[in-house]
């Protein structure tokens, strides 16, 4: 079987839109990733001292009512907020009249790796400790399920492409846009607003990942997600949005949009390990890079820079520094690696959305965010994961990666825009 790539149009990015726990629109996300901010703070619950969990990554000062009426606000769980809000800054910043555009040929494909898990949990305690089924809201189906930012999101702007939701745990972000990708390079949508949102921050989910021991029990928000560092003890649970607009190079230089950069390729694989670890020889994560890279026609020897998963888990960090030299052999050693989950902790699903918009802002400027917190390098992560503060250096081509439980794995290959 071969493993040649077909041939098709050409895909970039025209628009972005962020939700973090580090700035609620794509300028304060740049600038605070590049500033070396840390968005972990203290766990803010009245019921905080159940938790063995002291800090969080919370998105502050978001008021849905910038983008949508409080009718509409109050019929969406928090994480489809954050959809919209992310979905409606990206179709300004790209300057898309979807209508006169077409709408047929514009897709929304947006994931999520639970969805509205915040009316999940109001609804069942109201249906166990409130009164019974009587109780239960009307509205809690359609806004729990992890389809509906989509769906959502698809009639507040008009889009009548492709329309759908990819759930694959923490690479959902990453699966979606590289399906959108797909989509416009083999010309069914011209156009597509792909990215994830989470807001996982409730007691039930605190209490499920605490249980799993996959989260970090330090309180010192600086010293709580440190990726590759020899002391890190777990990831930090976050909340956010971040939607880009992909369009066929085409159909954007015909309406002269403002191009950030081109995705030319992606990789998707399963380490077909375990539920929950990553393969401990990283040959899935380096498989789903060499695909990217591969689709893309980029040799390892170009890649300037990689957005790793990074989550500062002890397997993670040390099996994905397996599968980046893998992936780019002796050149990884001179491949600037950050993990930007230092700064925003982990958004689930929605983590490899902002990630990868990290990755087009450092190709539009030509810096590479930091590792905040990497204080003492673990000798098996012996890497270039640029500790402390961010550094000057021109990127031409960058890979965001994702790796989810359940063995997804998804890397887009960004490069910078050429010809």
């Amino acid at each position: 079987m071969s493993n040649s790539i077909v041939p098709g149009r050409r895909v970039v990015v025209t628009g972005m839109g962020a939700i973090t726990p580090v700035g609620n629109t794509l300028d304060a996300y740049w600038a605070n990733l590049i500033g070396g901010v840390c968005g972990i703070a203290p766990l803010e619950r009245d019921d905080k001292e159940d938790y063995e969990i002291k800090v969080a990554a919370v998105v502050r000062d978001f008021d849905p009512l910038q983008y949508i009426d409080r009718k509409e606000a109050r019929r969406m769980d928090r994480y489809c907020q954050f959809a919209v809000a992310a979905s409606m800054q990206a179709i300004e910043d790209s300057d898309l009249d979807i209508a006169s555009y077409g709408a047929k040929r514009v897709g929304t494909i947006i994931g999520s790796g639970i969805g509205g898990l915040e009316t999940l949990e109001t609804e069942y305690k109201k249906f166990y400790l409130g009164g019974g089924p009587s109780r239960i809201s009307p509205l809690f189906i359609p806004m729990m399920i992890s389809n509906m930012a989509a769906g959502r999101v698809s009639m507040l702007l008009g889009s009548k492409g492709a329309n759908y939701c990819v759930t694959t745990a923490c690479a959902s972000g990453t699966h979606a846009i590289g399906e959108a990708f797909r989509w416009i390079k083999y010309g069914h949508v011209d156009a597509c607003i792909a990215g994830g949102a989470e807001a996982p921050l409730t007691g039930i989910a605190i209490a499920g990942f605490t249980n799993m021991m996959a989260l970090t029990k330090t309180g010192d928000p600086i010293r709580a997600s440190i990726p590759f560092d020899l002391n890190r003890s777990g990831f930090v649970i976050g909340e956010g949005a971040g939607i880009l607009i992909l369009e066929s190079l085409e159909s954007a230089l015909n309406r002269n949009a403002h191009i950030y950069c081109e995705i030319v390729g992606y990789g998707a694989t399963s380490d077909a390990y375990h539920i929950t670890s990553p393969d401990p020889e990283g040959a899935g994560a380096a498989q789903a890079m060499g695909l990217a890279m591969q689709e893309g026609g980029v040799r390892s020897e170009t890649v300037d820079y990689v957005n790793a998963h990074g989550t500062s888990t002890p397997l993670n960090d040390k099996f994905e520094t397996l599968s980046i030299k893998a992936a780019l052999g002796e050149t990884a050693y001179r491949t600037s690696v950050s993990s930007t989950k230092s700064m925003t902790g982990h958004l689930l699903g929605a983590a490899g959305a902002i990630e990868a918009i990290a990755c087009v802002m450092a190709i539009r400027d030509g810096k590479i965010p930091p590792t905040i917190g990497l204080i003492d390098p673990d000798p098996e992560c012996d890497l270039d994961y640029t500790p402390g503060r961010a550094i000057e250096k021109k990127v031409r081509v960058a890979l965001s990666n994702s790796l989810g439980f359940g063995g997804h794995n998804g890397t887009l290959c960004l490069k910078e825009m050429e010809g």
